[in-house]
């Protein structure tokens, strides 16, 4: 008996797209499934052919080859042989699983049973630079589940064993004949736990966990950035009915600082220097992120957004005894509330520089720009 075209057995053009398919193959699959239709072997058939179909359109290539030779393109010794003889339960009928025995079965597929492990939590701490410099030990307060103290986890009254469960024996699953093939499912009488609790605990009402604040002590090592993570293994939420508990995922943050600006494992800091220390020369302290005080240099002529060099004066690295750099960014500062003496120190001073305006003088800088001005504006005359 030759068979069906596939697309006439789906009920859809040949240009049909993917999500058409789809619709189609569902409707008939649920109209001919079995278990709709026991004892009935041409919906059972046609069940089986709904499907050889669908796993060959649903596949580009499959499909393509189908469009060029038809049947052939699967049978033995053509393109593809045997690609298409598997299509019981992969491929098409798989993706809708769920769906089709949410109607047969009360809901989906679920996962497997067993111990049911307590959720992770997360918990946002703001530090210092100078605590992840230097790491620090610390407690919080995080409200969690715990493991009832009454019952001892085990949600059974005086901390009772459970008993194993009648429906499962203890396996969390159970198995249900649907037609032709076998369906496993977690127990719907213990949840997949494989115990049932006869005589559940008063205080937490057989759950085996409460809820508390939870004080931890913390220890931050030297050298943590922003976003670093630190997790406490088992800090988490108790589980249920003593399974084990979830984790702590610590997740750090670091405050803005007043003086220091962090980038990985240096430190930038913008010093302001006076006019006459930039232009004479000198020496100054500036802070370290330690709480120490530096010795710099500073040349003569410093400018503003001149940059000085500290090895090993920035942050300390993680996992490691050594440090990062410190930055000195220069900010030369212009004097302000000058008194009448001062005044006219300064315009003696300015005074004196024109003389030596040929030689560069000493503002070379501006001598240098006002006199491409100067040429740019003749330029413009001519």
């Amino acid at each position: 008996m030759s068979k069906r075209d596939f697309y006439e057995v789906l009920g859809v053009e040949k240009n049909a797209s993917g999500d058409d398919l789809k619709r189609a193959y569902r409707k008939l699959a649920m109209q001919n499934h079995p278990d709709r239709n026991p004892d009935d072997k041409e919906a059972e058939a046609r069940f089986r052919e709904v499907n050889e179909a669908y796993e060959v359109l649903k596949d580009d290539q499959k499909r393509a080859a189908y469009d060029r030779f038809g049947h052939a393109a699967f049978e033995q010794g053509g393109m593809g042989s045997g690609q298409a003889s598997d299509f019981g339960f992969g491929g098409g009928f798989a993706d809708i699983f769920d769906e089709m025995f949410g109607e047969f079965m009360g809901g989906g597929r679920r996962g497997g049973g067993g111990a049911t492990r307590g959720a992770d939590l997360r918990y946002n701490m703001e530090i210092t630079l100078e605590e992840a410099y230097a790491g620090k030990k610390t407690s919080i307060h995080v409200p969690t589940s715990v493991a009832c103290d009454s019952c001892s986890g085990s949600g059974s009254k005086g901390g009772k064993a459970p008993d194993t469960c009648p429906t499962c024996r203890g396996a969390g699953r159970v198995r249900a004949q649907q037609g032709f093939f076998t369906i496993e499912r977690p127990c719907p009488t213990c949840h997949g736990q494989g115990k049932v609790i006869s005589d559940p605990c008063g205080e937490c009402g057989g759950s085996g966990r409460k809820r508390k604040e939870k004080t931890l002590e913390v220890t931050i090592p030297a050298g943590v950035e922003e976003g670093t993570r630190i997790r406490l293994a088992g800090e988490g939420e108790a589980g249920m009915r003593g399974s084990p508990a979830g984790d702590l995922y610590i997740f750090l943050a670091l405050a803005p600082h007043r003086i220091f600006q962090r980038d990985g494992a240096n430190i930038h800091c913008k010093v302001p220097i006076s006019m006459t220390t930039a232009a004479l020369g000198g020496t100054i302290e500036v802070p370290t992120i330690d709480g120490g005080r530096a010795s710099l240099s500073i040349p003569k002529g410093t400018q503003s957004g001149n940059q000085f060099r500290l090895r090993s004066k920035g942050m300390s690295v993680l996992r490691s005894t050594s440090r990062g750099d410190m930055f000195i960014h220069a900010s030369v500062e212009t004097p302000v509330n000058l008194t009448k003496r001062q005044e006219e120190l300064l315009r003696e001073f300015e005074d004196a520089g024109d003389k030596d305006a040929d030689s560069g003088g000493h503002s070379p800088e501006s001598n240098s720009f006002f006199r491409k001005v100067k040429e740019f504006w003749e330029d413009l005359t001519d």
